[in-house]
């Protein structure tokens, strides 16, 4: 049976698989054909992993063994925990919600895709400014606007849902063409870098954090480099708990800096439903949010975009699955209470650095997420983590998200000897980067979401022409 990782399968150059679409810059390098992945059914045909974990990586539709699984699993949760926390704090929604809606919509995400694309679905920072514009939010405690946020967040939902559908019934041709690999490649980068200021600041705080959040760093990476095997693939789990217990000893034992308190751990209960909440359909409310589905789209793209180059699996037809589930979870989670959800770049991190690609993983993580959700003690455990760990795991994981960017315009071979591939890659980068952003009436696109819109016009302006002819030009040798 052909396999993700044998590129020398008979059915890679075999009339049976799909040709490339002309307009397309990586027309040519399309990810091989795989039987076993695309094989006209909702799910993939499952195999067991086979190969050695030392140098082969673990296909989407391939499976560990169930200790193994969960163990990447709860990695994931760890991976994303820190972000999908946080977020609804800034907004001032129930942390231990946005844990369990993350979980569940995580699953609905795989079913919905047909575990053909890895990734976990978090709280979104798109909503932050817009439901802050909103409710008026102070900025510290609940808040008390909350139900008219949340129907706003569920018409973005519905929106992003029918792009999905839009997609799934057209075929994603027409958004490749607006976005090709110069244009996501930039995008997949700035998701990265963009979130690197407000890492470093939130480690920077003091010397004594900024040295943990070294050590966390340093141990992480000595784990990726040092090590073999499942321990390697643990590289984040592993470090974080090294570095949980040397920032204990330096705190709670030898005195320098603020020491763990384990107090909220002793107070909590071990099962517990959080506090639900309905939404209120306001029209000022709705029309301020609902426009950040556009912004998902481009940020999903990049994603899926890094997932694709990473895992050398034709995952761009099954897109419009993609932005559908996330759209419907989106609107599912603010039903309940929640946040919006997206696909998380931290994972994606991860995946780039384990080379596990396995879709059965992040079932696993959002099982473990919803146990969390549901246990206000386990919750209030992970909560303990010093923000300067997290921090540290972050520099680790958004710096891999940049490289990813990098990586697909090696696979793509961008030529940058043109300019105009040099001014679309430049004034991209360096907007979102800087967080660049512009506002369209009371709407604010964010860094991500004008250097998204930027490098679109860009490529619209400057490589449209140049790049159907080179697209044709490619698939007539």
């Amino acid at each position: 049976m052909p396999s993700q990782k044998d590129p020398s399968s008979p059915l890679e150059n075999s009339a049976q698989a799909p040709s490339a679409e002309p307009g397309l810059e990586a027309a040519a390098i399309s990810p091989p054909y795989n039987l076993d992945f695309e094989n006209g059914r909702w799910f993939p045909t499952w195999r067991p992993y086979q190969g050695d974990l030392d140098r082969d990586p673990v296909g989407i539709n391939e499976y560990l063994p169930p200790s193994k699984s969960v163990l990447l699993g709860v990695q994931h949760t760890f991976a994303m925990f820190g972000a999908t926390v946080l977020a609804p704090l800034l907004m001032g929604f129930d942390p231990n919600l946005a844990i369990l809606m993350s979980g569940i919509c995580t699953v609905m995400f795989f079913l919905i895709t047909g575990g053909r694309m890895p990734s976990y679905l978090g709280s979104s920072f798109a909503f932050i400014g817009p439901v802050i514009a909103v409710t008026a939010y102070a900025g510290a405690g609940f808040n008390g606007n909350l139900n008219v946020a949340l129907g706003g967040i569920m018409a973005c939902g519905i929106i992003y849902a029918l792009i999905g559908l839009l997609v799934m019934k057209t075929g994603t041709g027409w958004i490749e063409r607006l976005m090709p690999p110069i244009v996501t490649g930039a995008i997949v980068m700035i998701i990265g870098l963009n979130l690197a200021p407000v890492t470093i600041q939130g480690v920077s705080a003091n010397q004594f954090d900024a040295w943990m959040a070294t050590l966390t760093v340093l141990l992480i990476s000595g784990v990726a480099v040092f090590t073999r095997g499942m321990l390697r693939r643990l590289l984040l789990l592993v470090g974080l708990i090294l570095s949980y217990f040397a920032y204990f000893i330096m705190t709670n034992v030898m005195g320098f800096g603020t020491a763990i308190d384990f107090s909220g751990v002793a107070a909590a209960s071990w099962f517990g439903l959080p506090s639900i909440h309905t939404p209120r359909f306001e029209m000022s409310a709705i029309i301020l949010i609902a426009p950040v589905a556009f912004i998902l789209v481009a940020e999903n793209l990049g994603h899926f975009k890094a997932v694709e180059g990473m895992t050398k699996a034709r995952v761009t037809p099954y897109m419009g699955r993609a932005f559908f589930a996330d759209g419907l979870a989106t609107t599912f989670s603010a039903g309940f209470g929640g946040t919006g959800v997206t696909t998380y770049a931290e994972n994606i991190g991860v995946m780039a650095v384990t080379k596990v690609y396995s879709t059965t993983i992040f079932v696993v993580a959002g099982v473990v997420a919803i146990l969390l959700g549901l246990s206000p003690k386990f919750g209030a455990i992970i909560q303990t983590i010093p923000a300067a760990l997290l921090g540290g795991a972050s520099i680790v994981v958004f710096g891999l998200i940049a490289i990813a960017g990098v990586k697909i315009w090696i696979d793509s071979r961008i030529d940058f000897s043109k300019n105009s591939n040099l001014i679309i890659a430049a004034v991209t980068v360096i907007m979102g980067t800087g967080n660049f952003s512009l506002h369209l009436g009371g709407f604010d696109l964010g860094g991500i979401g004008t250097a998204t819109l930027a490098a679109i016009v860009l490529n619209a302006l400057f490589n449209q022409g140049s790049e159907a002819k080179a697209a044709h030009q490619s698939l007539a040798k």
